[in-house]
């Protein structure tokens, strides 16, 4: 597959208007049978494509969405590249952190919502 059909995937229209999701745009938003698909009109005219969040309390970031399930698709593909966590990565990430205040009950000023 070249660069330009990951880029710029196509699919052609039925008699009954049908079609289907590219394999590429199927994996980058995790599709799986029968999930829907919503589709986001922009006011320039472009249209927006994302799967579609079913019975959730909260508002989805669809950017975590594709990857969280990279991820998983990931880890079911390649189970062997899964590794512990270090004590070593681990006080790292506490070294990166420490000078860090942080109060997780408090709300978020307007501006980072």
């Amino acid at each position: 597959m070249s660069l330009e059909q990951i880029r710029h995937p196509t699919s052609k229209l039925t008699a009954r208007y049908q079609t289907t999701v590219p394999l590429v745009v199927r994996e980058l938003l995790g599709l799986q049978k029968n999930d829907t698909i919503e589709y986001i009109i922009q006011p320039d005219g472009q249209i927006l494509i994302s799967r579609a969040v079913e019975n959730e309390s909260e508002e989805s970031d669809p950017a975590l969405e594709s990857f969280l399930s990279f991820l998983e698709r990931d880890i079911k593909d390649r189970p062997e590249h899964i590794q512990p966590v270090t004590s070593k990565l681990v006080d790292r990430a506490r070294a990166l952190v420490a000078d860090l205040d942080v109060n997780l009950d408090e709300s978020l000023s307007e501006e980072d919502e």
